[in-house]
């Protein structure tokens, strides 16, 4: 499995389940910041019609091309679901921000063969390695 550095320094896509249009919340916040350095977001949010100049998608499985990470800002009880909704789309590693935490999310994508991270933040994460996507 690849760290959490890793795996940022090998995504250039970034499926954000959750985002949110409200600029006062971290799951605008944070896809906002990763997309100033360089990452493609694709907002997941079936309330929205566009977010970070991207078209929105009400679930990961509308999403017509493919992610190289899905990051989710949903409450634990959700991850499970989005964790195999990941599985399904052949998403190679999902995130779950800080203060997520699900064992069962956890399981369901080590069973699967793909990389896991829980409880931690991608800013945060990319300011730690110095990482950017830009030219």
């Amino acid at each position: 499995m690849r760290s959490a550095q890793q795996i940022l320094a090998d995504s250039a896509v970034i499926a954000v389940v959750g985002a949110s249009r409200d600029p006062g919340k971290a799951a605008h916040r944070v896809p906002a910041e990763m997309r100033r350095y360089g990452w493609r977001i694709i907002p997941v949010n079936p309330t929205v019609d566009e977010l970070f100049g991207e078209k929105a998608y009400p679930s990961l499985a509308d999403i017509p091309h493919p992610v190289d990470l899905v990051d989710v800002f949903r409450p634990a009880r959700d991850a499970v679901d989005v964790v195999r909704q990941a599985v399904a789309i052949g998403a190679p590693a999902v995130w779950l921000q800080l203060g997520i935490v699900s064992a069962q999310a956890r399981q369901v994508a080590e069973e699967a063969g793909i990389d896991y991270v829980e409880d931690r933040c991608l800013i945060v994460e990319r300011a730690a390695a110095g990482l950017t996507r830009l030219g």
